[in-house]
């Protein structure tokens, strides 16, 4: 019997678990097989935060064209533990089933979720995945609890070259892309870098690592919005020659709070434009505490105990808010 398209996807979607589904072509992303530009915002501390938060962000996030939230799996800001795994990896309640049930409403919306974890973090007297084997175990434990969504992606190793706690060599990151391929063979995977990419390393993200999508955090300085087109060009142009494309996505970039520069609504939205029109494939309006308080407040993302995150940025944030969506669609 011959059905509508949207009843035949409404009635494979149903069957198959999931409503949204991220998927990659060459350079891009696409969302239920149309190729989309991930505009997002950073959402790190969505476990601590309310029903009723998460209900309202959310609900901001869709009325502003907002489809993707970044998430930290392993969260412990201002002495508040929240993460869904253990330090030995393990899964840890009530928090791993809050992630799988925010990434299942953000599954109904049509939301893209990356979740990220960070090794080496440290909660009290404990330091949270401390090596390769408690690495492996969290991501396994949060790949098996989320496999049947199709709408996220994970970040193995936030800033995984920085040379502390949070180092992740290549080869280990190798090592975990395997295992998450193993379990869920759709879902994406990269690992964050500290800083642009140089072109050897670039070259091993893609051979040895092996990774689906680059994710470099750019410099925080005044004249990092100018810089950002040329450095996406770059990209593209060296993994051309490497002959293997994947996308350049921006997750992380500059924020409020974080050093002398306070960037402006101005800064973000021409560092936003820039990305869209080199070709980048996805960008996010990052926030978080600020380091010129006793207490970090606004804490924005960081800290959702606080209230909504809308609720918390500031009014040059919320103008970014206001245009993002629109610099995005009037891109080439």
């Amino acid at each position: 019997m011959w059905l509508p398209a949207f009843a035949a996807l409404s009635i494979l979607y149903s069957a198959c678990g999931f409503a949204t589904e991220l998927g990659i072509q060459g350079t891009r992303f696409t969302v239920d097989g149309r190729p989309t530009f991930l505009l997002g915002i950073s959402y790190y501390g969505a476990l601590c935060a309310s029903e009723s938060t998460i209900q309202q962000d959310l609900q901001s996030m869709k009325q502003r064209g907002i489809n993707w939230i970044r998430v930290w799996a392993d969260w412990a800001a201002y002495d508040n533990d929240v993460s869904c795994v253990h330090a030995s990896g393990a899964p840890r309640e009530p928090y791993l089933e809050k992630l799988r049930q925010l990434v299942a409403r953000c599954d109904e919306l049509g939301i893209i979720v990356d979740v990220t974890l960070a090794r080496g973090l440290k909660v009290g007297p404990q330091v949270l995945l401390s090596d390769m084997a408690s690495h492996r175990r969290a991501v396994t434990t949060i790949v098996q609890s989320l496999r049947e969504y199709r709408n996220w992606y994970i970040d193995l190793a936030n800033e995984r070259n920085v040379r502390d706690s949070r180092y992740v060599s290549l080869d280990e990151i190798g090592a975990l892309c395997g295992d998450v391929k193993t379990i869920a063979p759709e879902v994406p995977v990269t690992a964050s870098q500290g800083g642009d990419i140089g072109e050897d390393e670039l070259r091993r993200y893609l051979e040895v690592a092996r990774v689906d999508l680059i994710t470099p955090h750019r410099p925080r300085h005044k004249g990092t919005p100018a810089e950002t087109a040329d450095a996406t060009r770059r990209y593209l142009g060296s993994m051309q020659e490497l002959g293997c494309v994947v996308p350049v996505h921006y997750q992380e970039p500059f924020r409020r709070g974080y050093g002398d520069w306070e960037p402006p609504a101005d800064g973000f939205l021409e560092d936003l434009r820039a990305a869209v029109e080199a070709g980048a494939a996805g960008w996010c309006l990052h926030n978080g505490g600020s380091r010129q308080s006793d207490d970090g407040r606004p804490r924005r993302s960081f800290d959702l105990r606080d209230g909504p995150l809308f609720s918390q940025l500031d009014t040059e944030e919320m103008q970014v808010v206001a245009g993002m969506a629109a610099a995005v669609g009037a891109a080439p």
